[in-house]
């Protein structure tokens, strides 16, 4: 199962909306066949291990990251496939989370007189697919907030300078978070300040651009903003307020790869929970804010974020007239401010980088 996971990591940034899985074939105690799933629309992990494999599948136990699937979608039946090939025995690492379709494959492949068990590294194999167990039981995509700041929490000085608080190592880990996601959101001020592209750049190969979502509740955007002409497979999004008529604005920006998305809106900030639902209908299960300290305070008060990546260089600002990490008004006493479970810090040279999971009220 271990070798599977590996397998699975593969598919990163490639499988979206599905899930990353990977899979192996072990007969007589040894490997004899493997397969990741590479891509939404093309053969799943375990048909790939299976051809791997060959005639040696016969008898053979199939260890599988993900439940196999019993319904058919872009593809047929994985548990098909794997009846036909002659395995004997299937070890999945969790279940499939979608409520209408968990157990269901396990279940089959158990009434073809296969033996199944399921749970192997188990915790693992749901952190592999955090994201695709969230958008396939709430339909709601998974949201990252990602910040990186000096160790007395300013992520810009008093005049907006901000390259570069941390070092390459930590920005590179930035573009595996970006070729691994769905979306990318950063508010306005950000697109004025640093005209960004927020596009994937990995050393030594080609990444895959993620969405890119501004919000620009009055429609304020420069039309000679980067963001507006990119040679890129994706699009971008520029989210306004319902009530934003600038007609003769929207037909210069409106183009094949940029559209505008009229979102429900409170003055000057969007409805950040009516936008998350929006992108679940568009089938965008994951969401990267690298905003401003403004989208940082309106996503975490919204309620929306699941996960945190917290960057600290050993820089000191040294002052209070920097742009701190959130903007707005905070909680009155300590004892309710947001807290971070499962926590782990990693680091990057001199770098820290603190991982973690946004406490949801009740837990």
């Amino acid at each position: 199962m271990k070798m599977a996971l590996e397998l699975a990591q593969q598919g990163r940034g490639r499988t979206s909306p599905n899930p990353m899985v990977g899979a192996v074939v072990v007969r007589a105690g040894r490997v004899v066949g493997k397969g990741f799933h590479q891509a939404a629309g093309g053969a799943h992990a375990e048909i790939h291990a299976l051809e791997d494999a060959g005639e040696k599948a016969k008898g053979a136990t199939l260890y599988v990251t993900l439940e196999p699937c019993n319904h058919t979608g872009r593809t047929p039946p994985c548990t098909q496939e794997i009846v036909k090939s002659g395995i004997k025995r299937v070890v999945a690492g969790m279940k499939d989370p979608n409520p209408l379709v968990t157990g269901g494959g396990l279940a089959f492949l158990k009434s073809q007189r296969l033996e199944v068990a399921s749970g192997v590294c188990e915790d693992e194999c749901h952190r592999l697919n955090e994201i695709f167990m969230k958008y396939s039981t709430t339909c709601l995509p998974f949201v990252i907030l990602k910040c990186a700041a000096t160790l007395d929490g300013r992520i810009a000085t008093r005049t907006g300078d901000s390259k570069w608080i941390t070092n390459p190592g930590s920005r590179q880990f930035v573009h595996e978070l970006r070729h691994a996601v769905d979306a990318v959101m950063v508010g306005i001020g950000t697109v004025v300040k640093d005209n960004p592209r927020l596009t994937t750049r990995l050393e030594g190969r080609k990444g895959s651009d993620p969405i890119r979502i501004v919000l620009d509740t009055r429609l304020s955007i420069p039309l000679d903003a980067r963001l507006l002409h990119l040679s890129s497979d994706s699009d971008t999004l520029i989210v306004t307020g319902m009530t934003v008529r600038r007609r003769r604005k929207k037909r210069s920006i409106e183009n094949p790869g940029v559209r505008i998305l009229p979102i429900d809106s409170d003055g000057d900030q969007i409805d950040l929970g009516s936008l998350v639902k929006e992108l679940g209908k568009m089938e965008i299960t994951s969401l990267l804010i690298e905003g401003g300290s403004r989208v940082n305070g309106s996503a975490l008060k919204a309620g929306i974020v699941d996960k945190v990546y917290m960057f600290y260089a050993p820089r000191i600002y040294g002052g209070d007239d920097g742009v701190p990490v959130c903007a707005g008004t905070g909680v009155d006493l300590m004892e309710q401010s947001m807290r971070l479970e499962n926590i782990s810090v990693h680091r990057f040279e001199d770098d820290v980088m603190i991982e973690g999971y946004m406490k949801k009220s009740g837990q």
